[in-house]
Formats: C-alpha cells, sequence, structure tokens
C-alpha cells in the first residue's frame, strides 16, 4: 500500500475517534456543572476539560483566562482554530476520505460524507436550537457510524490494520485524558472524597465513555475510584481501556509485520507498553499517583505514535 494512503487511513480512525472523544468531554462538562459544588476545584470544570484536551494555550489565547461553559462549547465543538474540535476532525476525517476514495467502501464514505454534510446543517443553525446533549449524541452516533462499516464491509487487509492503529492509539489517548479529568476537577474539600459528589463524578465519567453498564457487569454496584480505575486501565475486557487499546494496536502491528516481511521500531516500543500494562497492579498506579501515570502514558502513547508513522507512513524504519 502507498504510504500517502495508509498515512490518510491512520488519520481517518484518529479523528474519527478524536471528534467521538471531544464529545464525551464535553458531556462530562455538562453533568458535572450539573452539581453546584464541582466549582470550587479546578477553577472550574468546564477549564479542567480545555486542560485534560491538552488545549488550554490556545483556549486562553483565544477567549482569555475565565473558563465560561459557552466559550468552552464554541472551543472544542465549533472552533476551527482549535485542531481537535469536532467539527475540525470531522472535516478533516472526511478530507482524507475524499483523497482516498477508492480505499474506502461505498458504505464507509457515505458515513464520512454524510456526517459532513449534516455537520454544515448543524453550523447554520441557532446555538439555542443545538443543545449540548445533542450534539454530544449526534457526535458519537457519527464515529460508532463509520466503525460498525469499517467492521462489516472494509476487506481486512492492510489498510484496515492502518485504519485500526489510529483508531485504537486514538482511543487509548482518550481514555487516559478523560479519566485526567477527574483529577483536574478536585472536590471542595478533602472529606468528601468518596461522598455523594464524588461518586457522581466517578459515575459520570463511566457513562461519557459508554462504560457505566459493563462496569456493572464486572464489578458490581461499588463504584470506587479504585475499580473504576483499573477497570479503564487493566481490565483487558474493556474496549476502552489502555490495555485492551494496546493489545488491539499490537494486533494489527504484528499483521503488518507478518504482511511486509519485517518490523519496525513501533514494534519494540509497543511490545514494551504493552508489557508494561499487563503487569501493572492498580496499587502502583495509585501509589505513583494518577495524573502521573496517565501523563507519562499520554507521552509514551504519543511516541508510539511517531514510530508508527516514521516506520509506515514516512517510509523511515
Amino acid at each position: 500500500m502507498l504510504s500517502r494512503t495508509a498515512e490518510s487511513l491512520y488519520w481517518i480512525g484518529r479523528y474519527m475517534e478524536r471528534a467521538d472523544t471531544m464529545s464525551r468531554l464535553l458531556e462530562v462538562g455538562y453533568r458535572m456543572a450539573l452539581m453546584p459544588s464541582t466549582g470550587s476545584g479546578y477553577r472550574n470544570e468546564w477549564a479542567s476539560l480545555v486542560a485534560a484536551a491538552g488545549s488550554s494555550a490556545g483556549f486562553e489565547a483565544k477567549y482569555g483566562e475565565e473558563f465560561r461553559q459557552r466559550d468552552v462549547e464554541s472551543w472544542l465543538f465549533y472552533d476551527r482554530d482549535n485542531g481537535s474540535s469536532v467539527i475540525s476532525c470531522l472535516e478533516a476525517a472526511r478530507q482524507n476520505g475524499r483523497a482516498v476514495r477508492t480505499a474506502l467502501t461505498t458504505s464507509m464514505w457515505d458515513a464520512l460524507n454524510v456526517a459532513y454534510l449534516e455537520l454544515k446543517e448543524i453550523e447554520r443553525r441557532p446555538r439555542s436550537a443545538s443543545p449540548l446533549p445533542e450534539l454530544c449524541d449526534w457526535t458519537k452516533r457519527q464515529s460508532a457510524l463509520l466503525r460498525g462499516t469499517t467492521e462489516t464491509t472494509h476487506l481486512q487487509n492492510d489498510g484496515y490494520d492502518f485504519l485500526n492503529i489510529g483508531s485504537y492509539l486514538e482511543r487509548g489517548d482518550n481514555t487516559a485524558r478523560l479519566l485526567d479529568v477527574k483529577y483536574y476537577v478536585l472536590l471542595p474539600t478533602t472529606d468528601m472524597v468518596g461522598g455523594g459528589v464524588d461518586t457522581y463524578q466517578w459515575t459520570t465519567l463511566l457513562r461519557a465513555l459508554s462504560a457505566f453498564r459493563s462496569f456493572h457487569w464486572t464489578y458490581g454496584s461499588e463504584y470506587s475510584p479504585r475499580k473504576i480505575a483499573h477497570f479503564l486501565i487493566l481490565n483487558k475486557a474493556c474496549p476502552r481501556s489502555l490495555l485492551h487499546c494496546q493489545d488491539k494496536i499490537g494486533f494489527h502491528l504484528e499483521r503488518l509485520a507478518r504482511g511486509y516481511g519485517h518490523s519496525v521500531k513501533a514494534h519494540a516500543r509497543q511490545r514494551g507498553l504493552l508489557a508494561e500494562l499487563a503487569e501493572a497492579r492498580v496499587e502502583d498506579i495509585i501509589s505513583e499517583g494518577l495524573h502521573e501515570f496517565l501523563s507519562r502514558f499520554i507521552n509514551q502513547n504519543a511516541a508510539l505514535s511517531l514510530d508508527v508513522a516514521d516506520g509506515y507512513l514516512f517510509g523511515v524504519n
């Protein structure tokens, strides 16, 4: 496969996952804002979303240091100055799809193109006609539709592998960032840890990740930070956990290695990252500090994405 085709497929996977995550971040902020006592934490819950998205500097340069809900909604959903906003991601995914139209099935292209056309219609509406929960649900549906059409219509060839590597790299990064929101949204007082507000925030995170019911199936109704952290980091059965994402990346990288007859630097880095997660205990993660662990994972995941790009997308082994 031509490296430019592989690159476009890889970025389609990444951009659609990123759009999905921006909508989930907004959903977390919306639900947490319903709790009046959360505003005494990390400035406010809206500032925490921008910080977790890694775009505080860009936001403050455009909107200032006051993180108002409407401004954060604009930044994470509508703003083209933010390369990770929903609108920027969907447009970039569609542009990449158009560039490799013959590498996509008709159903996949329809999913990308219809999302793009509907997004244009959303943009033309008054903001009051598009409530935030509806925007979040719409975005998640578009991402799920592309994933579904990919799984059911695309040949499971090297193009399929590049799509999935991009998706799982982005999903692992996004799960870590969503978990980090809970770090940033600090409770007003330490004696509230384990209380109603704390539990509400953790369950809100599970709902935003569409993992509330699956968590209950696995751990019951005890929504402790330790169990939720274990579920979203180390539980291989959870499709959004860091371990699951790394396992899937390894699967598709090995398929590429067999198909092309050689490995690249990304394979060694990915095996090391997967081994660390497979051997980790949640007690060690808590001891290190959840924020510190997640920050380290985000950096390692970013390094892995660069190795994938160098080894396959830019032709540098």
